[in-house]
């Protein structure tokens, strides 16, 4: 028999499967996949196949594949399932899922999902909503397991085991005094190899990190990254618990900043979704409004040079050396511009720290100005004699120099006025070291010639 007689044959893919109107062999394909990998077929198809799939899953899959779903994704999942179908997955979802899918949705979707909640998830989702946006409050978990430090490890161990099915973790355990103050953590480790008679008091840790629910998400992620904890414990103005903030959420903050951060690093907005769903038109309008801006500041690099028209005509060997010089200076400025990004993201740079940087960026700058300086002079007098060589040598230290700090500084002035240090991109630092390195060229160029 041969392979295209096969009756049994899996399809190479679900999408096949769904093209081919095979639901059973997209049922085969779906037993017993991981949620994370259904979820990224899912995002990769069109809205109609995508539903239709999602529809073919067993409830407690569902919800999990659902869960990992980016928002917009799980929007287009919604719209197409009727009410029952779609009260199971909003009921079945994590609250803090809940949230972080009604942060982008419609009103129309939000008023749906919460209409279809029960009365205790519709309190809880609304009191995370409350919180404002950004913040640890919208991506906590309250879904916790409190003790009491007077509690036994026996009586600690029960309550856990009486109320571990409804909370989202167990390894972190709060502790609370009789005011839900929160007064520390105990690991479920510590618990479980404690003897029975020992006190939750005797195991708390008292200087665990905390965060408050208004913090920035961001920051709090970090905070948990450095501190090397599973769950952040997360309080109000009073220092009562409110929740925990679990790792999963966490790496998805950090994700999520660090997308956003490349897109504009890279001259473009962040869009949502997965990249192969994306239309042509879509990623295009999401590049074409920063390449507009950048199109327009490029214009200082055709008026620079008509300003120094007469330089050009008098010694015609300079123009030979301009795409070199912006070539580098940009490079120059997008390194340092992407290293200063990334240090204030992790935390490694302040903004009082601006006049170190200044220092420190000019420094990088002039050392790397003058290596590439010996290799060009010693090249330039090969082809063009050393007159042009020393010009084009001189400008490469100076542009290096400028760049450098160009780059460097201006995400900190950024942060100082309160704007995304990302929005200085990249493409926007090097449009602008292209237009002032060619003055520095032609300024240079005058005064090593005489011209």
């Amino acid at each position: 028999m041969t392979q295209a007689q096969l009756p049994d044959e899996l399809p190479t893919g679900l999408q096949d499967a769904l093209e081919n109107h095979d639901l059973t062999g997209a049922q085969r394909w779906l037993d017993g996949r991981q949620p994370h990998l259904v979820a990224d077929e899912l995002a990769r198809m069109d809205n109609v196949d995508a539903v239709i799939a999602f529809r073919l899953l067993p409830k407690d899959q569902a919800i999990s594949v659902f869960e990992e779903l980016e928002p917009v994704d799980q929007q287009a999942i919604l719209m197409g399932l009727r009410d029952t179908a779609f009260a199971e997955v909003v009921e079945g979802m994590d609250p803090d899922d809940r949230v972080r899918m009604l942060r982008e949705a419609p009103a129309k979707i939000a008023q749906r999902v919460l209409a279809g909640l029960s009365a205790r998830e519709r309190r809880v989702t609304a009191a995370l909503l409350g919180y404002p946006e950004g913040s640890v409050g919208r991506y906590m978990t309250p879904e916790t397991v409190p003790l009491n430090q007077h509690l036994t490890v026996e009586q600690a161990l029960a309550r856990v085991r009486a109320r571990g099915a409804d909370a989202e973790t167990v390894y972190t355990l709060p502790v609370v005094d009789s005011g839900r103050r929160l007064t520390g953590i105990v690991e479920l480790r510590e618990l479980v190899l404690s003897e029975p008679d020992r006190t939750v008091a005797d195991l708390v840790v008292t200087e665990a990190p905390r965060a408050q629910a208004t913090d920035p998400a961001e920051d709090a992620a970090r905070l948990m990254r450095e501190t090397n904890v599973l769950d952040l414990p997360v309080v109000d103005s009073e220092d009562r618990l409110v929740g925990l903030l679990t790792i999963d959420d966490a790496v998805e903050v950090i994700e999520a900043a660090d997308t956003e951060d490349v897109a504009r690093q890279s001259g473009s907005a962040p869009w949502e979704g997965h990249y192969m769903a994306a239309s042509v038109w879509q990623l295009a309008r999401y590049r074409v409004v920063w390449l507009l801006l950048l199109l327009l500041a490029a214009t200082l690099t055709v008026s620079v040079t008509q300003a120094f028209e007469g330089t050009l005509e008098q010694v015609t060997q300079l123009a030979m050396f301009i795409p070199l010089l912006i070539g580098t200076g940009g490079n120059t400025g997008a390194q340092a511009a992407t290293a200063a990004v990334r240090a204030l993201a992790v935390g490694e740079v302040r903004g009082s720290d601006l006049l170190a940087v200044i220092w420190r960026e000019c420094r990088v700058g002039l050392v790397l100005g003058l290596l590439l300086a010996a290799l060009g002079i010693g090249v330039g007098s090969v082809f063009v004699g050393p007159d042009i060589a020393l010009v084009v040598g001189v400008t490469l230290v100076i542009i290096c120099a400028w760049a450098a700090t160009v780059g460097g500084t201006m995400p900190l002035l950024a942060k100082r006025l309160r704007i995304d240090p990302a929005v200085v991109s990249a493409p926007m630092v090097t449009t602008l070291v292209d237009a002032t390195g060619l003055v520095i060229y032609f300024m240079v160029a005058r005064l090593v010639l005489g011209l």
